[in-house]
């Protein structure tokens, strides 16, 4: 059904013009900001042209001094200090627990694993290690020496010149 104005004409064929062209506008809007954004984030491949063969940079060095790393914020897992090349890890197979379970640390002389790795979703303990915490790579990494990809500027609070609580003299 078309639509008259107040003289009496057919205006539905202006209307989906009007539509069209709104549609096309933002169109072309999405399309010069995204390019214009592509344009704006730094590559971190260091490749300018993807297309031409370039030979790759050697990998970096793991570093494997065994020295625990600080973190860099609360809550981050603590970095791999040593080389877990060849260890296995699959359902079955955790070479990580033969060192850091519970029971076993005494002997290895390795960090226990955290008790929130005993822990179910809702705080539950349980006697091995929680399903969710058993993939110990998902979180933990080994450190590489390796220069960072973009700038880091973060500063601790220590470093601001905040001091922690109950040192005011």
């Amino acid at each position: 059904m078309r639509s008259q104005d107040s003289s009496g004409r057919v205006i539905g064929r202006r209307l989906i013009t009007r539509r069209i062209r709104a549609i096309v506008a933002v169109a072309l809007l999405m399309l010069t900001g995204t390019v214009t954004l592509a344009q704006m984030v730094p590559s971190l491949s260091g490749n300018e042209n993807p297309m031409e063969s370039k030979e790759a940079k050697p990998v970096p060095k793991w570093v494997v001094d065994d020295i625990r790393k600080m973190r860099n914020y609360p809550d981050q897992p603590p970095i791999i200090p040593h080389s877990i090349e060849g260890y296995q890890l699959t359902v079955n197979t955790n070479r990580c627990l033969s060192c850091h379970r519970r029971e076993l640390t005494e002997g290895s002389g390795a960090p226990m694993i955290s008790v929130t790795h005993y822990m179910t979703r809702e705080g539950q303990m349980l006697a091995d290690v929680s399903p969710r915490r058993y993939f110990c790579t998902a979180c933990h990494v080994p450190q590489a020496d390796a220069k960072p990809l973009v700038p880091n500027s973060f500063k601790d609070m220590s470093e601001l010149g905040f001091k922690p609580a109950g040192s005011e003299q």
